[in-house]
């Protein structure tokens, strides 16, 4: 057994999918080769790391998202034209002809005419039936209540545009269930704090991510309710993973107020002058960190880019927060 090879069986035996007579033969070759115990060490050590985090189940968000864009990439198809699905007929039953050839040749031209003879009456059927349901005038349709008109936010597909109001804390969101709605409402507002954090999310669009986030972390420098599992969370992950910085600075400016005082917060903001490519960003994440500059954990990640980074602003500017940090002790 080489180590590719076995580098795979590693894997099948870690989660139980890999027969006992393989098991046995995979414990002789790792018993000796160090590289593979290392491999299959590593791999063990993954599955414990990834058995600790539960697996959720997708929000109803996320699978209507999904099955928009199915929607839309099914219908984006080009369809085949009936001389083409005749042409692909006809080579899939040629395929099977090679056992029985004479005999298949008959029942194939058989059901060639048979085919065609069903296709024209079931067209001609179609086109009355067509014509009796235009000839039918459909009922008048009754007005629904306010109510009924409410939208149902837990179904939305996307968020399209954001338009605050001049002077006003009115916000004007449109997004997308199956058509396009548009509902308005002060930015305290539950149902349209909601659909800003699901803006946040919009991967289409860097302007209404951009809008967005800048409304949410408005809210949030603004001394507004911010809970750790909404807007707050939702910058957090517009920090860590939106590709464009504009939007990933405004949501830094945005947690500024919660860096002393959650931890999470604090880490995010360490993750950004650790791994953030925009140089003005990691500058941004040093101002932020002073004010918890004497914590253990932000002091080793300045200490690290102080000497490391590549760029020299950067370790100039981590340097003096240092330097400051130990006049103050």
């Amino acid at each position: 057994m080489n180590c590719e090879l076995a580098h795979e069986r590693i894997v099948m035996a870690a989660y139980g999918e890999l027969p006992d007579d393989l098991v046995h033969e995979l414990e002789r070759h790792v018993a000796g080769c160090e590289a593979c115990g290392r491999e299959r060490e590593q791999v063990l050590a993954l599955k414990v790391v990834a058995g600790a985090h539960p697996v959720l189940e997708p929000g109803p968000n996320l699978t209507a998202r999904a099955r928009l864009r199915l929607d839309e990439a099914l219908d984006a198809l080009p369809p085949k034209r009936w001389y083409e699905r005749w042409g692909q007929r006809i080579l899939n039953n040629f395929a099977g002809l090679q056992a029985a050839p004479a005999a298949a040749l008959l029942l194939l031209v058989a059901g060639a005419g048979a085919g065609l003879l069903g296709g024209y009456e079931f067209a001609q059927s179609r086109a009355a039936r067509a014509a009796d349901e235009q000839a039918v005038v459909p009922p008048p349709v009754k007005a629904q209540p306010a109510e009924a008109a409410l939208p149902a936010f837990a179904h939305v597909a996307s968020v399209s545009s954001i338009v605050r109001r001049p002077n006003s804390d009115m916000v004007d969101v449109s997004y997308n269930q199956l058509v396009p709605r548009q509902v308005s409402g002060s930015l305290q507002d539950p149902h349209i704090r909601q659909l800003l954090m699901l803006a946040t999310e919009n991967a289409s669009s860097a302007g209404v991510r951009d809008d967005s986030v800048a409304l949410l972390a408005a809210e949030c420098r603004a001394g507004h309710s911010c809970q750790s599992t909404g807007i707050r969370e939702a910058l957090m992950v517009a920090l860590r993973y939106d590709h464009s910085a504009r939007v990933r600075q405004k949501a830094l400016e945005g947690l500024e107020p919660y860096v002393a005082d959650d931890v999470r917060v604090r880490d995010a903001v360490l993750e950004a002058l650790l791994n953030d490519n925009d140089p003005a960003i990691r500058t941004t994440a040093i101002g932020l960190l002073e004010p918890v500059e004497a914590d253990t954990s932000v002091q080793q990640v300045l200490y690290s880019v102080s000497n490391s980074d590549n760029n020299p602003q950067i370790r100039n500017v981590s340097r003096q927060v240092l330097r400051r940090v130990a006049e103050i002790q």
